[in-house]
This record gives C-alpha cells, structure tokens and sequence, in this order.
C-alpha cells in the first residue's frame, strides 16, 4: 500500500510508538522503508543558559538508542532519523526530504487545550503534502 512510512514516535511514549511502527509493517509495500523519527525540539535560549551545555545531543543519542531498542524488540526493519526543531515542522519537512507517501503519528483524544493551541498530529494533518494516518489507541 505504501513505499515510504514516516513513523513518528515521541520517546515519552513508547508503548504507543510500538503500536504504531507494528502498524506501519501491516501497511508497507513489499521492498518498502519505514523511518522512525523522533523530534527533540528546540530549548528555548533564556531556559538553555541554565542547563548543561550538551543537554539536546544527550538527548539525540537517548532517542537514537530508545528507537534502535524498539526496533531490536520488534524485529521489525526500519531506520531512524532524529531531528530537532518544532516537531510538526520537523515531521512535515522530514517526509517531504525522504519523499514518503504516508506519515503515521499517535495522537491523545483532544481536550480543550487542543482548540487553542493545537495538537502536534492536527498541525501535522494539516499542512503534509502526503496521507496521515493518526493512530488514537488507548495505552
């Protein structure tokens, strides 16, 4: 069904990145890719003169490490791109660069806050130029 799968998975939540990527193999063409991407996003600079120096590698290397773990105890062939900046953003334009045809993210049932400020997976839904699908399963 599709040849490139963009898997976005929030470090924080790894039973639902799991949920996901087994869903992206259900979905991948035979000879497809799935990227797993995580997005460590920006620090802002007046909180970053109070933290470690090396605060946003550390945490490139943890999500490297966490996907690589996930895709070790799937057993399922993927590769893994991290990124930082804003995550939609970095979402979008990650599938664009890699010219995948669907984008799968988990998404929480929106609350009140949503209507606001707006969701990761709404912005995502939004402006990608490829399918979306966003995968709301209770963990």
């Amino acid at each position: 069904m599709y040849r490139k799968i963009i898997v976005a998975v929030a470090i924080g939540n790894m039973d639902k990145g799991e949920i996901i990527l087994r869903k992206a193999a259900s979905l991948l063409d035979e000879g497809g890719e799935i990227v797993l991407l995580n997005v460590i996003e920006d620090v802002p600079t007046y909180v970053a003169v109070e933290l470690p120096a090396n605060i946003v590698e550390d945490a490139m290397r943890d999500g490297r490490e966490k996907l690589e773990g996930l895709i070790a105890r799937t057993g399922i062939r993927a590769t893994v791109e991290i990124r930082n900046g804003p995550p939609a953003k970095a979402i979008i334009s990650t599938a664009e660069n890699l010219g995948a045809d669907l984008i799968i993210v988990a998404s929480h049932l929106p609350d009140f806050s949503n209507y606001f400020i707006g969701a990761t997976a709404d912005r995502v839904v939004r402006h990608a130029k490829c399918s979306v699908l966003v995968d709301r399963q209770k963990v």
